[in-house]
């Protein structure tokens, strides 16, 4: 059989990868924290016809004679650059201005994300769109965490400290730390909790689990946990939305180059069956 009927279908493989991930990303780009993919390709193994010899007292040196055997997809790496800032004018709506993620939980598992469009349940808890706890630190009356750093899940309620009797709480603010801090009835403002991040050695290693989610894998390394503007953590921007990052002048080109190489391999797939037709016709 044609080694170029294999190579043309293997070509429509991976083209028809390379136009999912692109149409993924089209439909995407108006998804808060949504990170851009890229559909990388490689050859596959090449046949050997002839090896490659070394030059001898007679006669020179020949290069090897290989016949290629297709394509396939080796990557769909994850583009993690910064999306562009969208004020929203709403206070739980946070941002990370540089590396990092948010940290969330439902029930015992944890997840990392950048969509920060959350808001407070019923109990005070602040909540992703899908329910998820976002995870912080307990902080005692002087706005400093309480050892040990254990995170928690962030509410409007103190879990550091006790706050007196009769005192309630009449509004709260987000700073640039990260740091939920309450106005109350007495007058005294009193830093509550603090929002967590994460970061990772490796972030192109993360699997996504849906709801602009993530969680960690065998080659992204272990979370390292911190807070806002610390190591390399970027810094938390409230009433601020990060938009996705995908380009969509970008992402128009490479459609454009998907449908073509596709269209080229379907032609390679039609030739080759135009040869072995002709070589059925030669028994007749």
């Amino acid at each position: 059989m044609l080694r170029s009927l294999f190579a043309g279908i293997s070509g429509l493989r991976v083209n028809q990868t390379m136009l999912d991930v692109t149409g993924n990303n089209i439909a995407n780009a108006n998804t808060t924290g949504y990170k851009a993919s890229t559909t990388v390709f490689q050859d596959t193994l090449s046949q050997m016809l002839t090896a490659a010899s070394g030059q001898n007292a007679n006669r020179g040196g020949t290069n090897p004679i290989q016949v290629g055997l297709g394509v396939q997809v080796s990557a769909i790496s994850t583009n993690f650059g910064q999306g562009s800032q969208q004020p929203t004018g709403k206070g739980t709506d946070l941002m990370i201005d540089g590396d990092g993620f948010f940290v969330v939980r439902e029930g015992l598992e944890k997840s990392y994300t950048r969509a920060g469009a959350f808001s407070f349940d019923n109990s005070g808890t602040l909540v992703t769109p899908s329910g998820r706890r976002v995870q912080g630190y307990s902080l005692d009356a002087a706005g400093v965490p309480v050892v040990p750093a254990t995170m928690v899940d962030v509410t409007l309620t103190p879990t550091g400290f006790a706050v007196p009797a009769g005192v309630e709480l009449k509004s709260y603010t987000i700073g640039a730390d990260g740091k939920v801090r309450g106005s109350y009835s007495d007058g005294v403002q009193r830093d509550i909790v603090q929002v967590a991040m994460a970061d990772f050695p490796n972030p192109m290693g993360l699997e996504k689990i849906g709801a602009t989610s993530f969680r960690p894998s065998a080659n992204s390394g272990a979370a390292k946990e911190g807070v806002s503007g610390t190591g390399r953590l970027g810094v938390v921007v409230a009433s601020t939305l990060e938009m996705s990052n995908v380009d969509l002048s970008a992402e128009f080109t490479t459609l454009i180059l998907a449908q073509r190489g596709f269209q080229a391999s379907s032609r390679v797939i039609t030739t080759s069956d135009s040869v072995l037709e002709e070589l059925v016709n030669i028994k007749r």
